[in-house]
């Protein structure tokens, strides 16, 4: 969560994605999103009965739409930008459109994203001890929201492949708040790593569902240097200087968590999902993996 996206964030991001799908402007029909903070545009506004979070109240909204929107910024998400890029309409959130939903009134744009959402089940997290305050809206709880109202905007099979095939679909950054809350409430990063591989696995198999249902395009941000971020900085602050970055000031051991999981992933799509999806290609923001029919972006 945080403030509005540097202006050269996102001509960085937007270019790239120019490069990435260089005929992606005017192509995609629609966008599907699914994540958290980083991504949600009001699910957790809308339907959150504790309206103190926050990020619920001015300056979040400020600059832009000029009132809260449930977005974790003083204005636009970086989502937003890449519809503006691809023009489409911002993209609004699934419970905001769930009661009337249908092809008839949709934009093009649906955001099953969630401020707070993990990769791995709610109950799961919590019977390993871990608390969110925020959701239990899983990613499994998401691509349920994305299969109920997939009927209401296509209702044959080639009707849902001819919508899938012509949109991007993004998935994540998913992943960072399983870490984060264990880490935060005290487990020791030895304890969190062994996470890595669940968190991976449910990604890999929400992606593979969207694809058997027809999605091509396909983008995956990964973690965070989460090294860097404020609130580790201050709850992991120590004075031997050795753990921290002596370019960045980041704490090394929390950059190397993240790269971890990044590295991870980057596996799983390479190797395991293109190898049993062999007509998709996998693109990468921090790196670039690459196929000839079908695109998925890390």
């Amino acid at each position: 969560m945080g403030s509005s996206s540097s202006p050269y964030l996102i001509n960085f991001l937007l270019i790239l994605l120019s490069i990435i799908f260089p005929k992606a402007l005017g192509c995609y029909s629609a966008i599907f999103s699914f994540g958290d903070s980083i991504t949600d545009t009001g699910n957790l506004y809308i339907s959150s009965k504790n309206s103190s979070f926050h990020f619920f109240f001015p300056p979040y909204g400020e600059t832009y739409f000029h009132r809260p929107t449930g977005r974790c910024s003083d204005g636009r998400l970086i989502i937003d930008f890449i519809a503006e890029f691809l023009g489409l309409p911002h993209v609004r959130p699934y419970l905001e459109l769930k009661s009337n939903v249908s092809a008839q009134n949709f934009k093009g744009a649906v955001n099953f994203a969630v401020v707070g959402a993990t990769a791995l089940d709610a109950a799961f997290l919590a019977a390993m001890g871990d608390h969110n305050d925020y959701t239990n809206s899983s990613l499994r709880t998401q691509l349920d929201w994305f299969k109920e109202m997939l009927p209401f905007l296509c209702n044959t099979s080639s009707n849902c492949n001819k919508l899938l095939s012509s949109s991007l679909v993004l998935v994540g950054e998913i992943g960072g708040n399983d870490y984060n809350d264990a880490l935060l409430e005290g487990k020791s990063i030895e304890q969190v790593q062994t996470y890595v591989p669940l968190v991976i696995e449910e990604i890999s198999t929400t992606i593979k569902e969207l694809i058997e249902l027809g999605a091509m395009t396909l983008m995956v941000p990964g973690n965070f240097p989460i090294g860097c971020l404020p609130i580790y900085l201050t709850k992991f602050q120590t004075s031997d200087k050795r753990q921290y970055d002596s370019s960045t000031g980041c704490l090394n051991w929390l950059n190397k968590f993240a790269e971890y999981h990044n590295d991870q992933l980057q596996i799983e799509l390479s190797q395991d999902l293109l190898g049993e999806q062999s007509k998709h290609a996998v693109e990468g923001e921090d790196h670039t993996i690459t196929t000839h029919r079908h695109n998925v972006a890390l």
